[in-house]
């Protein structure tokens, strides 16, 4: 596509500029703290300063890493030896057995090898994209826009009543439409002739683009149906809401069990209206791992965002096969919404601002509403947003740009306002229920705070930062316990590409390396901002979006370490082989945590609620009855909607209390009973009830899991 730059661009003094100035070198330095004193001197250095910014030119090539004449004639022996004494330090805490000064100290040292290779160009970050200028009027089209308006306004007095209707919907969707026709611009289309050589290579790169993505996609449904293999109490409330939408009760945010979005509710529906699956616990399984999968396509796009095609390949690659987005995508709650509106909404933020095309704000808006019908912890990313633009500002060289950038933001803002208009609705109508589990982790409205807050704050927060390389947290239904977020190879390319952006930033000052170092602590917020409940942090669910970005780290300094070994053959056959067996031992590292360690955690810690759901199922083929079917509760074991949804009943509830035993005397037989195997009170008030009664125990090969079925035959 052809650059257009802005005609008669304004050159002014930033802070930015006033910083790099200030830090060029010594006698800068000294001139600039000289300057607070004299007159004069202020003076001089406020026209140094003008005539560097006039000098500026208008960014319109890639920005390129420093390289060192010489330094590609031999093996990069230090950077080789720096990842090699990362991969120690992670190994050194890598359960069970964990050696945390040994970690330190062989990641110091490694990241004192990585800061002299990158100060002599052999460990260099991949470059980042062109950035463009062009002109925004910010104008829109009136008439269109007018009809926005009115249509947004009727449909949220509409809302009213957590009701979605066939007419609010319609004039939403059309105000929503209309404001994005409005705010929409043509733009030129790109126009490039491919010579042969560039056509073949165009071809190459796609077949090796449809392998990483067949790797990913085989990592995320290889045992689709059996890890997680059991449901728990949120399934059973999720599939309540979703079978609530067929029977007249078409919500805008549900309220039970202390409230959810709608999105996957009404995705759920979809689910299984397509693939025939009915309400039932796979269900919700396929939608949630097809909405991981549906994530990976922006990784790839934002990895080439920030390094090209090749780091976008190891960027895709490395997030399809990780453990972490792999393992919140297969619970079945709505933990994947998360990273997946997160990533198109960052992705279109960062390329908008690079190529200063307005379209792409519109389509940020879109997916940032969407997304604000998701999973509560992405309310955080409205502040992301307005960080990423922030940055941009404080690196931008004129008042233009500032201004457009502040426009496009504004653009933003608005279309997401649109389309998250009905919650916005609910929550006015209801600000306690739709804020009550945020509140309850922040304030401590159930129960007071353990300690001040700034302390948990501060607290949760080297924790959070910690959950990549040390600890993910204890929750066992969507990690595996106590043990790195990320994979060995993964988490000691992280820590170093961390340190490398960060070398980079401090050279180049580009605000795309600032953004991605701030996604880190802010998209991990959900879950640091858990102040009355420290122990729930750090959680890999409130942190999912954090995923897409800490990987992209890793996978450019992957690609760092790939560009190290220069163009010679011999010295590229060295470093893509490297490379393959780093990306191997990820795999082997990720497979083994999901569908080994994962699925053995899970499987132990999860009641046998499907067992339950088999026997009563057998029950129904052999005589036609399934309401005679019940389960005696006990405390801590089994819900007993669960097996109901095995079934596809989930508006069932199998539970009979002990105390309502004899109640079902006079109901004719067929019976059946389910208790628990140590129970010893449900045994002999059902042998008392029915002496002809027939006992047997059901043997689950996981310890614990037994239970006993008492039939009453006819």
């Amino acid at each position: 596509m052809e650059l257009d730059p802005r005609p008669n661009l304004e050159s002014e003094a930033t802070v930015l500029d006033l910083y790099k100035s200030a830090t060029k070198d010594w006698a800068s330095f000294f001139r600039f703290v000289s300057s607070a004193w004299s007159a004069r001197r202020r003076e001089e250095f406020n026209q140094s300063l003008g005539r560097e910014a006039e000098q500026a030119e208008p960014l319109t090539e890639a920005t390129t890493e420093k390289t060192v004449v010489g330094v590609k004639s031999a093996v990069p022996l230090k950077i080789l030896s720096a990842l090699l004494l990362a991969l120690i330090g992670q190994l050194a805490v890598e359960p069970p057995n964990r050696f945390g000064f040994i970690a330190v100290v062989f990641y110091l040292a490694a990241f004192g090898l990585t800061m002299w290779s990158f100060r002599l160009g052999e460990w260099t970050l991949p470059s980042l994209p062109t950035s463009w200028r062009r002109a925004d009027s910010l104008s829109f089209k009136l008439i269109p826009f007018v009809l926005a308006a009115g249509l947004g306004v009727f449909s949220f007095l509409d809302f009213g009543g957590n009701r979605f209707t066939w007419h609010n919907v319609t004039a939403w969707i059309l105000s929503v439409a209309l404001l994005c026709y409005s705010l929409w611009i043509k733009t030129p289309k790109e126009n490039s002739d491919e010579t042969a050589e560039a056509k073949w290579k165009k071809w190459a790169y796609l077949a090796a683009l449809i392998l990483v993505f067949a790797v990913g996609l085989s990592f995320r449904l290889y045992m689709l149906f059996g890890v997680p293999n059991e449901p728990f109490s949120d399934h059973a409330e999720k599939l309540l809401d979703v079978y609530g939408i067929t029977h007249g009760n078409p919500y805008i945010f549900f309220e039970r069990n202390t409230g959810r979005e709608a999105f996957q509710m009404y995705w759920t529906l979809l689910i299984l209206t397509i693939f025939k699956t009915g309400f039932t616990y796979n269900s919700l399984k396929l939608g949630t791992i097809l909405i991981g999968i549906f994530t990976m396509p922006y990784v790839y796009l934002i990895g080439k965002e920030y390094g090209g095609k090749r780091a976008a390949l190891f960027a895709l690659l490395l997030f399809g096969i990780a453990y972490w987005p792999n393992v919140i995508s297969r619970i079945g709650l709505r933990f994947p919404l998360y990273p997946m509106f997160f990533a198109p909404t960052f992705y279109y933020l960062i390329r908008g601002l690079r190529t200063q095309t307005r379209n792409d704000f519109i389509w940020a808006g879109l997916f940032l509403g969407v997304g604000l019908h998701g999973y509560s912890p992405f309310r955080v990313v409205p502040i992301f947003a307005a960080l990423v633009v922030g940055a941009y500002i404080l690196h931008a060289r004129t008042r233009q740009d500032r201004k457009q950038a502040l426009g496009w933001l504004l653009i933003t803002a608005l279309v997401s306002l649109f389309v998250f208009m009905p919650l916005l609705r609910y929550g006015i109508e209801n600000p306690q229920a739709i804020s009550y589990r945020a509140m309850t982790r922040l304030s401590g409205e159930e129960e007071p705070l353990p300690a001040p807050a700034a302390q948990i704050f501060f607290s949760n927060l080297y924790k959070g930062l910690l959950t990549f390389n040390w600890n993910n947290g204890g929750i066992w239904v969507h990690s595996v316990v106590f043990r790195p977020a990320l994979d060995l190879i993964s988490a000691a390319l992280f820590a170093l590409g961390v340190l490398l952006i960060l070398l980079r930033y401090i050279r180049n000052r580009d605000w795309r390396d600032l953004t991605l170092l701030l996604s880190i602590p802010v998209l991990i917020l959900p879950s640091v901002m858990s102040l009355a409940f420290p122990g729930e942090n750090p959680s890999l669910n409130r942190t999912g979006a954090a995923a897409v970005t800490v990987i992209l780290v890793a996978a450019l300094a992957l690609d760092g370490f790939v560009s190290s070994f220069g163009s010679e053959k011999r010295r590229q056959w060295l470093g893509w082989g490297i490379a393959l067996f780093l990306v191997c031992g990820a795999m082997y590292f990720n497979y083994d945590l999901v569908f080994n360690q994962f699925a053995k955690q899970y499987r132990e810690g999860a009641w046998n609620t499907s067992d339950m759901a088999k026997v009563i199922k057998d029950f129904e083929n052999q005589y036609g009855e399934i309401d005679t079917a019940w389960i005696v509760p006990v405390a801590y074991w089994v819900d007993t909607r669960l097996p109901g949804d095995w079934l596809g009943l989930p508006e069932a509830d199998f539970a009979k209390w002990p105390e309502e035993l004899p109640q079902t005397l006079d109901i004719p037989a067929p019976k059946l009973f389910i208790y628990k195997d140590d129970d010893a009170q449900t045994g002999e008030i059902l042998r008392e009830l029915y002496p002809d009664g027939k006992l047997s125990l059901y043997t689950s090969p996981i310890p614990y899991r037994n239970f006993y079925v008492f039939l009453v035959e006819p």
